[in-house]
């Protein structure tokens, strides 16, 4: 499932031919992949779509590379070319963009965070200057040393800085900078919540307004009930047999516990009463089962819950249910959501945002979307950094830190910097070298 998630294009080189070894020792390999190198090295291909959630679960392709090439589905036009995930930033409007040659960060107005002797695990006290107010990538082969240096150093330094927290940094004399900044926000693939309670609407806060929406009906109005009443987390108006999850739990000790939907709501989550109020012609358990899609137009004419709804389409998560539990959300889905409740926020200008691979396990179309979104933050005078292993999200970066030039204790040097042309350029980088194919396309 997904192999090449973590893997750096030269790495991914290598697993192809390993791939291929056992194929040819007469094995089968099956794999999802989202990866074009992968999928243009494969045998045969089955591609499931059109759409994703309840658009999808067709098969709309079956073939080899060559045939997929000569395909009009969307997986077919971004790996034969006709399609490309280039986003260019124009005043305030996102359009098609041409290659980003040259780095602006020399202007003399621009400023930088500093991580001065970075020396974590394999990093050789290296001084990295990060621009800000730019889309940053943080490059590098498997090991070079990019999660040392942004996760550890850098992000554990600033929450500690900014939000008091407890986690102890990695090794490093200073970073300096940090008074341009006013906010930092850590984009990860942690769970956003480990229980059914939590999930996509509870998260982002668009609830409330759901919540809101419903005690301010004719009925619930009539019988009294407040916001509270259609919460699942607060007794009066949830199913009291199951406490609101929806489902019971069954202890399994020695295995993994399993969950069996309640036979007393059957899955909905609140008691009868609850579910008599109705706003449009739905109960609070028939809208919690809406996708996002959905969602956004029945809820188009409230614009606080609309935009909510909205941030958590622009990031590709519009086939999700709004009461999807939390449990049930890849690692990139909890990212994205996450990501979303940022977006939501009042931006400040001055927010540094850190993602560690955001891109995985998405197909070219959903990167191209979440791609748009992060420039738009940059749009807004905030600066973006990530670790990232895909050629088309880093292509769209303004600048690059390459790690390398191999992984371990080859590794923790700064190999090359600057906007993604200028990388391709440097024949020292491993990223260079792969960065070339995708900016001539």
């Amino acid at each position: 499932d997904e192999p090449s998630v973590g893997l750096h294009s030269r790495d991914q080189g290598r697993l192809i031919e390993t791939l291929k070894k056992l194929r040819d020792l007469g094995n089968t390999v099956v794999l999802c992949e989202h990866d074009a190198q992968t999928i243009r090295n494969a045998d045969w291909i089955i591609d499931i779509g059109p759409g994703a959630g309840k658009h999808g679960g067709k098969i709309i392709f079956q073939g080899t590379p060559k045939e997929l090439l000569k395909s009009h589905i969307l997986t077919g036009d971004y790996l034969s070319g006709r399609k490309k995930v280039e986003i260019n930033v124009r005043g305030s409007k996102l359009e098609v963009r041409s290659d980003r040659r040259t780095s602006n960060i020399q202007h003399p107005t621009s400023n930088f965070l500093i991580i001065k002797g970075a020396k974590e695990h394999n990093l050789k006290n290296i001084d990295v200057k990060i621009p800000l107010g730019k889309f940053v990538c943080i490059t590098g082969v498997s090991g070079s040393g990019k999660s040392s240096l942004m996760n550890d150093i850098l992000a554990r330094a600033l929450m500690r800085k900014f939000y008091k927290s407890k986690e102890e940094p990695g090794k490093h004399e200073a970073i300096l900078g940090c008074e341009h900044l006013n906010k930092v926000a850590l984009v990860d693939q942690s769970p956003i919540g480990r229980t059914p309670r939590s999930n996509p609407v509870t998260y982002t806060g668009a609830f409330s307004f759901i919540r809101d929406l419903f005690s301010k009906t004719k009925e619930a109005r009539i019988r009294g009930y407040r916001p509270g009443r259609f919460s699942f987390n607060v007794k009066g108006g949830r199913c009291e047999a199951c406490g609101g999850q929806g489902v019971k739990k069954i202890e399994m000790y020695f295995l993994p516990d399993v969950y069996v939907q309640c036979s007393e709501c059957k899955g909905k989550r609140f008691n009868r009463e609850t579910l008599i109020v109705e706003y449009r012609g739905k109960n609070i358990a028939d809208v919690l089962e809406m996708t996002v899609e959905e969602a956004l137009e029945f809820f188009k004419n409230i614009p606080g819950l609309f935009q909510k709804l909205k941030t958590l389409n622009d990031v590709g998560l519009g086939y999700i249910g709004l009461g999807q539990p939390a449990p049930s959300l890849s690692g990139g889905e909890a990212q994205r959501v996450k990501l979303a409740t940022e977006l939501s926020k009042k931006a400040t200008g001055k927010s540094l945002y850190i993602l560690d691979e955001p891109t995985t396990g998405l197909h070219p179309h959903d990167i191209k979307k979440l791609v748009w979104v992060l420039r738009s933050l940059v749009e807004k005078g905030n600066t973006v950094l990530m670790c990232e292993h895909n050629l088309d999200c880093i292509k769209n970066s303004d600048f690059i830190i390459d790690l390398g030039p191999e992984g371990g204790d080859e590794g923790g040097y700064i190999v090359a910097t600057g906007a993604p042309f200028e990388i391709s350029k440097n024949k020292k980088s491993y990223t260079g070298k792969y960065l070339k194919s995708v900016l001539k396309t």
